[in-house]
């Protein structure tokens, strides 16, 4: 107990030396939290605020321009959120492939509100002009209700279930005119999407 302590015995030249135990862990001290902090640490108002919102804006406005390229071009990784994923994507095809009555509902409703200006409030034209209205807007809401079925029915063919948002988001796009519409239009009209 208070005695020398053992030294080990040494080695003879004819025994083999023992495989040292493999080392576990990091390989490194941990660092020192005062250490780790003072790295992260910046001040709360930049020196030079005038350089420092140049750069913020700079970036900002790289971002937005990213951004749009994506949208013009499909390439999904710069794209919103809400534009991502396998199912969007067939969505907006199968959306592009057809025509669409809701791409005109503006224009029938531009019409419509110039016409009423133009023409007398009591004549039998304003009458009918409005009747117009009322049945393109009726057929406009059966082909979007007719396409939310159809694209539902391909998307749980291909992709087995219908992710949450994405015949709402079809059916919004197919009320968008064609050129207008972002992101653009990458599939003719009457091709079926893959």
């Amino acid at each position: 107990m208070f005695g020398r302590k053992n030294e080990p015995a040494a080695e003879s030249p004819g025994q083999p030396a023992e495989p040292e135990a493999p080392t576990t862990g990091k390989g490194a001290p941990t660092p020192r939290r005062r250490d780790q902090e003072a790295v992260r640490r910046r001040p709360l108002v930049p020196a030079d605020r005038k350089a420092s919102k140049a750069a913020e804006r700079q970036a900002s406005v790289e971002e937005r321009q990213r951004v749009r390229r994506a949208m013009e071009t499909g390439d999904e990784r710069h794209m919103p959120l809400r534009d991502r994923g396998p199912q969007k994507r067939y969505a907006r095809d199968f959306v592009d492939a057809r025509f669409n009555l809701g791409e005109y509902l503006m224009f029938a409703a531009l019409a419509f509100v110039v016409i009423s200006f133009i023409v007398p409030q009591a004549s039998d034209v304003q009458v009918f002009i409005l009747g117009a209205f009322w049945v393109v807007f009726i057929l406009v809401f059966a082909d979007t209700f007719w396409l939310s079925r159809q694209l539902k029915k391909r998307l749980v063919a291909k992709f087995g279930e219908v992710e949450r948002g994405t015949v709402w988001y079809g059916s919004m796009r197919a009320l968008q005119f064609r050129p207008l519409r972002m992101p653009k239009a990458l599939v003719k009209r009457g091709r079926s999407p893959s």
